[in-house]
């Protein structure tokens, strides 16, 4: 009689899996656009001549807007449709990017990123949401997940390399060109191919709450960047505190309204504030190792742009190997087991390179970051399939969103963190090392940075310019070997916190 009651839920069929390629192509879209503009700040610079505080605006600005959005816009596709919201957002994007490519000043550039950042946060949550009702099956969801993180991890990684080959043949606006046939091409499959879903006792979108959460999440993520660029002074911590006072406010409303932005609810349930809270500890330490793992590869090694982009190519099959293996993996073990044993894998890669040195170490260097991504990769599938899938259907938007905020945060708080500890501590190691010939105020900039200490070298005669950057490589790789280290015992950590937070979640 039970059993005739319980009915498993239906299986997706050849549709949604083609609807999954089509909402890999926004995905793709998001994570290079994050990447893809740090080859052409050069060229930019030489033709709209920004400020210095135009040029961070310009790179900064994208993700300050999309962290900011991303939870309203998905309260919004709960509201009006994720299909419809994805569509109009990439419409927007697309003819968005093309105002970018053309900008004839910084001021202009600085609007056409604001409003890439705003149309970018209307994929991810749209994307992911949508996910969650094609697929209700369990085991198909987590690999139509997998298949989503692994698409945000190849774009990742093609965005500096196909941007690299469009900067050596076209102009710097060529690396936004790109996103306008790919955003058609959505446009026209997406209304055939994906279904629509909504929330059909939708609550109304609260003005006031949306700009509390704007306001906080800005701030906040304002304050841990500038961390990570001119380590702490008072305007990252007014900005952290007062980010966090209006956070304070938000939540208080939201306890209040009897229709709020975010029903707070959610986060009474282990499983979606744990694997919330676990994959902020993913993104701080992916997000911080790539913080120096760029720098070692240029400033230490001597990589151009695009042979550093080659290099770092791999790490995103890597990942989505990783995310790929991470659905098969659950059908034979725990998944608290499959998240520990991740986050022990991706301890050993940062403990490999720990044995780097400043040269004849490259293959070390690869195997780690190769196994650090493979470690990693699991992880954020398997804890954003938990968040996902502990949410109600209806409540999938907001969920979407508040998972892609905690990736923005993560990601934000690991570089600030982790590149303020490689800071300080290449600022110790290379004291006392530098040799004669420098100037004070030479001494002080190499000093500060291994990028500066390599400027500096540049206007130096050779004999002393090989002496400053033998220095300055060697303190940068002791640096990162410590750095490795912090990062390998808060993976050991991660793997012991899930094995006892997911417990009974797995048992359920």
């Amino acid at each position: 009689m039970i059993e005739a009651m319980v009915s498993d839920p239906p299986k997706a069929t050849r549709r949604e899996w083609i609807g999954l390629a089509v909402l890999a192509l926004p995905c793709l879209l998001y994570s290079m656009d994050l990447t893809v503009l740090i080859l052409a700040v050069p060229h930019l610079t030489a033709d709209l001549v920004p400020s210095a505080t135009q040029l961070l605006w310009i790179v900064d600005i994208y993700g300050f807007l999309l962290a900011g959005s991303l939870i309203t816009m998905g309260t919004l596709g709960d509201r009006i449709g994720r299909r419809k919201l994805l569509l109009i957002g990439g419409a927007a994007f697309g003819v968005v990017s093309l105002l970018a490519a053309f900008s004839v000043s910084a001021e202009m550039l600085i609007a056409a990123r604001a409003l890439l950042g705003l149309s970018a946060a209307t994929l991810a949550p749209s994307t992911l949401s949508l996910i969650r009702n094609m697929f209700l099956d369990a085991r198909q969801r987590r690999l139509a997940i997998g298949v989503w993180v692994a698409s945000f991890s190849v774009g990742g990684a093609i965005g500096p390399l196909l941007g690299g080959l469009m900067l050596e043949h076209f102009w710097w606006g060529s690396v936004f060109v790109l996103n306008a046939p790919i955003m058609l091409l959505l446009l026209a499959i997406g209304p055939i191919l994906l279904p629509e879903f909504r929330d059909p006792h939708a609550r109304r979108l609260d003005l006031m709450s949306t700009g509390l959460s704007l306001v906080a999440v800005l701030a906040v993520i304002y304050g841990i960047k500038r961390i990570a660029v001119f380590s702490v002074d008072l305007p990252c911590v007014f900005a952290i505190v007062g980010g966090l006072a209006v956070g304070i406010v938000f939540v208080w409303r939201q306890r209040r309204l009897a229709e709020p932005l975010i029903d707070v609810s959610l986060f009474r349930h282990a499983a979606f504030s744990g694997s919330l809270a676990l994959n902020v500890l993913m993104t701080f330490i992916a997000f911080g190792s790539l913080f120096f793992i760029a720098q070692y590869l240029q400033l230490v090694l001597g990589m151009g742009p695009l042979e550093a982009g080659l290099w770092t190519a791999p790490s995103g099959a890597a990942f989505a190997v990783g995310s790929m293996l991470a659905p098969l993996l659950v059908r034979r073990f725990r998944r608290d087991h499959v998240i520990a044993v991740s986050f022990v894998i991706t301890a050993a890669g940062f403990c490999l390179f720990t044995q780097i040195a400043a040269s004849e170490t490259f293959g070390i260097f690869m195997a780690g970051f190769l196994v650090l991504c493979v470690g990693i990769a699991p992880v954020g599938t398997l804890t954003t399939d938990l968040v996902i899938g502990s949410a109600p259907p209806e409540r999938a938007g907001l969920a979407s969103g508040i998972s892609e905020t905690r990736f923005e945060f993560g990601g934000a708080l690991g570089i600030a963190v982790l590149g303020s500890i490689i800071t300080a501590a290449y600022r110790t190691e290379i004291a006392g090392t530098l040799p004669g010939g420098i100037s004070s105020n030479g001494a002080e900039i190499a000093r500060d940075t291994l990028a500066g200490a390599v400027a500096v070298a540049q206007q130096l005669p050779e004999e002393v310019a090989g002496s400053l950057l033998e220095a300055a490589r060697a303190a940068f790789t002791r640096s990162l070997a410590l750095t490795a280290v912090v990062s390998a015992v808060i993976s050991i950590l991660a793997a012991i916190v899930s094995m006892f937070l997911f417990r009974r979640v797995a048992a359920a």
